[in-house]
Parts: C-alpha cells; sequence; structure tokens
C-alpha cells in the first residue's frame, strides 16, 4: 500500500463581497493544511486581491485559482466585479450579472468534478448544480448564528416572541430587514433556503464561546448540524511595519487610542461624518478614524468635515481615507476602543483581540451583531433619535 494519501478536492465558491471572500479564504488556508486540495472560484478582480495575500501569508500551500466570468456590461465593467469597488446604485446590476454567471460556473464544476462543494448565501443555484452532478454542497455562512437564529425564528413562528429578549430589532430595523434580493434558485425564506440544500451540515464562522446557545437553537430550527469553524481571524504579521498608520500609533500610550471604521462597504452621510468629528472633538481620547467614499466618488477628507477640524485634531487624532490594516491595528497595544458598524468579521476581530466595541450599526444583520455584543459584555451601543441618526453627544 502506497504511503502518499490522495487528496479530496474542494471547490470553495464565496459571494463576490471582501467580507465573504477572505472568510472563505480563511477557510481554505485552513483545509489546505489538512490535506485538502482547495479550488478557490472568483472574479478576476477578487482573485487578484487574493494571489497577492495567497503570496504574502500562505506559503506552500494547495490552492488553485479558478475565474468566474460575468457578463460584460458598459456599465459594469471588470473592475466593478466586487462589492469593494461597485458603486451602491449598481449593486443590483452586480448581483444580476453574478446571477447570470451561473453557466461560468456550470462549465468549472462539470470539468472539475470535484469530491465537495462549499458555497456562499446568493447562489443557491451553485448547491443545485453540484446535486443534480452528484457532488455534496455544503453552504458556509460568514454572518455570526445570531441573526440566523433570530430570523428562522421568525419565518417558522412569525411574531411569536423570541426566545432571548437582549437580541431584537427596532422598527425602522425591521423595516430594511424586510430587503429580500432576487436570488435564482432560491427556496422561500431566502438565507434558509441555503440551510435546505446543505448536506447535513452547515459551517459557520463563530465559536461556542460566543454565540453557543445560538447555534443550538439554529440547529433546532433548521435541522441541520450547525458547525462553528472559529473566528478565522488573519493574523498580523510580527514583522515591523514603518507604514505611517503604525508609526503615528506607536507614539501612543497603551489603551490611548480608539480605532473607528465602518468597513469596507458602508459609507456615512455628509451629516454623519460631522456629528462624528464634533462629536470626536467633544472627547478626550486619541482616534484614528477611516473615512470611506464609493469608488467613483472624488471627494476629499478635508470636503465632508467641519472647517479646521484636522487642524484641531492633529496632536491627538488620524484621519485615514481608503483602506487600512485593521487586524494589525486592533491587536497593536494603544488601541483601547473600537467604533464599528458591527459587520461580524469586524465583531469577531474586536473580539480575538480584546478590544471592547462602541457599536454604531447601520443595515443588515449589523443591529443584531451590536446587541449580541452588549450582550456578552463587550460593547455598548450608540443611541439613534426618532429619525435614525446618531448625535454627537448621545450614548447608550
Amino acid at each position: 500500500m502506497g504511503t502518499e494519501q490522495t487528496s479530496l478536492r474542494i471547490l470553495m465558491f464565496p459571494w463576490l463581497a471582501h467580507g465573504h471572500v477572505f472568510p472563505y479564504l480563511e477557510l481554505a488556508k485552513m483545509l489546505s493544511q489538512k490535506n485538502f486540495h482547495i479550488y478557490f472560484c472568483s472574479t478576476a478582480i477578487n482573485l487578484s486581491s487574493i494571489s497577492k495575500t495567497i503570496e504574502k501569508s500562505f506559503g506552500d500551500i494547495s490552492i488553485e485559482l479558478l475565474e468566474l466570468h460575468l457578463p460584460s456590461w458598459p456599465d459594469l465593467p471588470p473592475h466593478y466585479h466586487t462589492t469593494k469597488n461597485v458603486p451602491p446604485e449598481l449593486m443590483p446590476k452586480l448581483l444580476e450579472a453574478f446571477q447570470m454567471s451561473s453557466s461560468s460556473f456550470s462549465d468549472i464544476i462539470n470539468t472539475l468534478k470535484p469530491d465537495l462543494l462549499i458555497y456562499d448565501c446568493f447562489q443557491p443555484w451553485a448547491a443545485a448544480l453540484a446535486s443534480s452532478l452528484g457532488i455534496p454542497a455544503v453552504h458556509y455562512s460568514t454572518a455570526g448564528a445570531t441573526p440566523y437564529t433570530f430570523g428562522h425564528h421568525h419565518f417558522t413562528y412569525g411574531k411569536a416572541t423570541f426566545p432571548y429578549k437582549e437580541i431584537y430589532l427596532r422598527n425602522y430595523e425591521r423595516k430594511v430587514m424586510k430587503f429580500r434580493p432576487k436570488i435564482k434558485d432560491a427556496d422561500e425564506g431566502f438565507a434558509f433556503g441555503n440551510f435546505n440544500r446543505s448536506c447535513d451540515i452547515v459551517l459557520m464562522k463563530s465559536c461556542r464561546a460566543i454565540e453557543g446557545k445560538y447555534i443550538d437553537y439554529l440547529s433546532e430550527l433548521s435541522q441541520k448540524k450547525i458547525v462553528p469553524v472559529g473566528p478565522l481571524v488573519t493574523q498580523p504579521k510580527n514583522e515591523e511595519d514603518d507604514s505611517e498608520i503604525m508609526q503615528w500609533l506607536s507614539k501612543k500610550s497603551k489603551l490611548s487610542t480608539v480605532y473607528i471604521s465602518f468597513g469596507s462597504e458602508n459609507y456615512l452621510s455628509k451629516e454623519q461624518i460631522e456629528e462624528m468629528a464634533q462629536g470626536l472633538e467633544l472627547c478626550d481620547v486619541n482616534f484614528i478614524w477611516i473615512v470611506r467614499f464609493p469608488s467613483v466618488n472624488t471627494i476629499r477628507i478635508e470636503e465632508t468635515l467641519p472647517e479646521g477640524f484636522l487642524e484641531r485634531v492633529k496632536q491627538k487624532g488620524m484621519v485615514v481615507q481608503g483602506w487600512a490594516p485593521q487586524a494589525k491595528i486592533l491587536a497593536h497595544p494603544s488601541i483601547g476602543g473600537f467604533v464599528s458598524h458591527c459587520g461580524w468579521s469586524s465583531v469577531v476581530e474586536s473580539i480575538y483581540f480584546g478590544i471592547p466595541v462602541i457599536a454604531m450599526p447601520l443595515k443588515l444583520d449589523q443591529p443584531l451583531n451590536a446587541r449580541l455584543m452588549v450582550e456578552a459584555g463587550v460593547g455598548v451601543e450608540v443611541a439613534r433619535d426618532d429619525d435614525t441618526e446618531f448625535k454627537r453627544d448621545e450614548s447608550k
């Protein structure tokens, strides 16, 4: 009998968002170290970013990148084939193009005939195609168990009270949560259709220490074994970092600085930016604030901030436009707090690095994630007024 062990071949297929692609890549990394051969399928713009990450961070691992071809439309050129770059008004167009990529994906899976497909929330059609070929498919959720449990409970029982009172939605948040994108081959209930198509188990970016009771209840509701795969946080390198951000942080004392970021795909309005700026001026605390605008927007930071703000706060604050190394920042000893939109990856990273959160959720699952942080005693939530806006001098 030979000594070589045959690798099982897994095709991984995430949605096109940064917050989905990189959790899938972290899981791919872990599986490849367990003698699985990974095929990773996404658009060229995402694969370009992934290839650089693999070269820098992952070393000798078995991950092959496969390009998914989206329709070529004049108003949706290839550099918009990722949610990180696409203007908000073109998001429905990107989703439509993604649904139409099913023929490209069909060619890929028919050629490869992998041993397993791991698929994301916006492509139940991929699981259906795999099943038609006799290939088992497993859903991997990059969101936590809490919002899925909350949604599944109400989908199953209607207006019946959710058994955990700490998790709830306000009326204006419920209106946003009612949105359902048009997904090809989606069952009624959208997200829960992905659970139904998953073979026996559902993988989830979570751990029992954070969400144990919600994982158990979700398993009961869905009749699937929920398997938490852990936080899968990208580890910051221990090498010296001479970037301006890290040099600035290194001059601040331990736990003296607040990090402010709303993720790679969330944008504050001009009024919200002004309120945040005024609030930071009122606070006697160091801060590093990441401000983002849609990629087509040529607005400069100075145009959105109160006049003279940057000069007045230059001793205690740093404002950065665009991308920042979040994991490195949160791991830095000078960071003592994180003002966050409570996207799940940010929630997990804050807990992993032991940084308490000031929660300012904006949409989707973020309000439920914020309430989970409050329940766990690792965060507080900023209050909103009747118009759902936050004010510079309010907290909850």
